[in-house]
């Protein structure tokens, strides 16, 4: 972007029923902090970093089906997250409250539903 500026932070913001549990959530999946939660808002960032997830509450929150159907609430964004032991990740990723998909449609790539219901894909390191 042609406006950036140095320092200046950026991320992506993701409707939930429950901000706090999901920032939770996604806080151990990633091992990054909470930095800041108010009622209706949960913000977790690297602490290295200048990227940051929010989470905002959502009244009549739908999640997302996958895979897509005609119809439904379609996945408006996913997260990848790249990993170096694919079935050790998933199995922390279930141990946390995801569920692994139905549909998975690469064999290096597994896709889960966080515990609001939006997917997000582990993607093993093959390098």
């Amino acid at each position: 972007m042609r406006s950036r500026m140095a320092g200046m932070w950026w991320g992506t913001a993701v409707e939930a029923p429950d901000p706090g549990a999901l920032a939770r959530f996604y806080s151990e999946l990633l091992d990054w902090p909470i930095g800041h939660e108010e009622p209706g808002t949960a913000i977790v960032a690297p602490p290295q970093g200048s990227v940051y997830l929010v989470f905002q509450q959502a009244t009549d929150y739908q999640p997302p089906v996958w895979p897509p159907i005609d119809g439904e609430q379609r996945p408006m964004i996913h997260f990848d997250f790249q990993v170096g032991d694919l079935d050790s990740a998933v199995a922390d990723a279930i141990a946390l409250g995801a569920t692994l998909a139905s549909a998975q449609p690469q064999e290096n790539v597994r896709v889960l539903l966080d515990p609001a219901g939006h997917p997000f894909c582990l993607c093993l390191d093959q390098e």
